[in-house]
C-alpha cells in the first residue's frame, strides 16, 4: 500500500510540474517540439509530424 501512495504521490507531482511549466511558459509551449525547434531533427531533416514544417522553416503552429 504504501509503494502504490508513494507512486501516486510521484505522478502526481510530476503533472503538477508540468502544470506549472505550461503556466510559465510563453503561450504555453514547450520547448523543442516542433522540427523547426528540436536539434535531433534539424540534423536528420525531418519535417514536424505535427504542423508539417521543415526543420529551416518557422512553425506553422
Amino acid at each position: 500500500m504504501k509503494v502504490f501512495l508513494l507512486s501516486i504521490l510521484l505522478l502526481g507531482l510530476a503533472f503538477a510540474g508540468i502544470a506549472v511549466k505550461i503556466l510559465l511558459k510563453k503561450n504555453g509551449q514547450f520547448a523543442g517540439t516542433c522540427a523547426s525547434n528540436n536539434p535531433a531533427l534539424q540534423e536528420e531533416g525531418l519535417s514536424c509530424s505535427v504542423c508539417g514544417a521543415k526543420p529551416e522553416e518557422k512553425c506553422k503552429k
